[in-house]
């Protein structure tokens, strides 16, 4: 049985969430909690409770065993971005894109 839980409008730009999200993709659940808890990155905060809200969503509405969920599928997609101007010079601006991402993680129980 697959369970999703999803994360959105993340202030992290995405490509620095992908390094902390392909680091867990694959791993037990409970594992990737563990590995994100001392992992120095600030993108692992929101992908951690992210996990962790998905596997309270398989213990509570599914009923599964949180020792046997495996991450199937984890995302980092972008979300919009936010523009801003900062000041050049002669009067002129500078573009900054401040990026957002939407997480989605997709949990399964290992196969018997």
């Amino acid at each position: 049985m697959e369970v999703k839980a999803y994360a959105r409008f993340i202030r992290i730009a995405p490509r620095k969430v992908r390094l902390v999200t392909n680091l867990v993709k694959g791993k037990p659940a409970l594992l990737a909690v563990r590995q994100l808890q001392f992992l120095n990155k600030l993108a692992a905060v929101p992908v951690r409770k992210l996990i962790q809200s998905a596997i309270a969503n398989a213990t509570h509405n599914a009923k599964l065993a949180s020792e046997t969920l495996i991450i199937k599928s984890i995302t980092a997609d972008g979300g919009p971005t936010l523009k801003r101007m900062t000041q050049r010079a002669r009067g002129t601006g500078a573009p900054i894109r401040k990026r957002t991402t939407h997480i989605a993680v997709v949990l399964t129980d290992q196969k018997k």
